[in-house]
């Protein structure tokens, strides 16, 4: 099962909703909290360039935000990257 690293706050309605598509497809979601540290914070823009949230990785693929992991998902990429020996 592949690892998925999410950075998000506890009120960033793309955060849930991104936890929540990966949950459907029966996944845990290891959310890192920038909200309530700022180290993580400074991490994730030094991984990703951005500010925002959420900032999703699949293992050591770096996948981006909400709109990012639902078009992956769409096309049938999101698959692949869950199940790479499939």
């Amino acid at each position: 099962m592949p690892i998925i690293t999410m950075y998000s706050t506890g009120t960033c309605p793309y955060c849930a909703q991104a936890e929540n598509l990966l949950k459907h497809k029966g996944l845990t979601v290891n959310k890192i909290r920038i909200d309530q540290n700022e180290v993580e914070f400074d991490n994730m823009i030094a991984k990703t360039g951005k500010r925002t949230v959420p900032q999703i990785f699949i293992d050591d693929h770096y996948v981006g935000g909400f709109d990012n992991l639902t078009t992956l998902d769409r096309n049938g990429q999101l698959a692949s990257l869950l199940n790479p020996s499939s």
